[in-house]
């Protein structure tokens, strides 16, 4: 399935951002779906993730200030991002996941992603 990620730019801190994921077909197909970024010079970090059944879970360094949704009329996936902050600076990319022994992963390769840069 492709996955293009938008909405990453530039914002002060404190801003906010929301990110958008457009998934090509259906994403009633896909069950699970979440976000991830990249910081530079650092591994991909799993930020959200939506189950499509109502689990949500986040990572502890978003939890508060980020929100995660589904769009399922348009295939869309969402991350609204509030009160952000220089440490979230990263390329975030949208993903299709899977869970492997409680674990979640990456079900694709990674898309282009998109940047936010978090600056004064």
């Amino acid at each position: 399935v492709e996955l293009v990620e938008s909405g990453g730019g530039l914002v002060q801190p404190g801003g906010s951002l929301r990110l958008s994921c457009a998934v090509s077909g259906s994403i009633l197909d896909i069950t699970y779906m979440g976000w991830y970024r990249q910081a530079p010079g650092k591994q991909h970090e799993l930020v959200a993730v939506n189950t499509g059944s109502g689990i949500i879970e986040y990572a502890d360094s978003v939890k508060g200030r980020f929100t995660i949704s589904r769009d399922n009329a348009n295939n869309t996936l969402y991350l609204e991002m509030n009160d952000l902050q220089p440490e979230d600076t990263a390329v975030y990319y949208c993903m299709k996941m899977s869970r492997i022994n409680s674990d979640w992963q990456p079900f694709q390769s990674w898309g282009q992603g998109t940047r936010v840069t978090v600056s004064s």
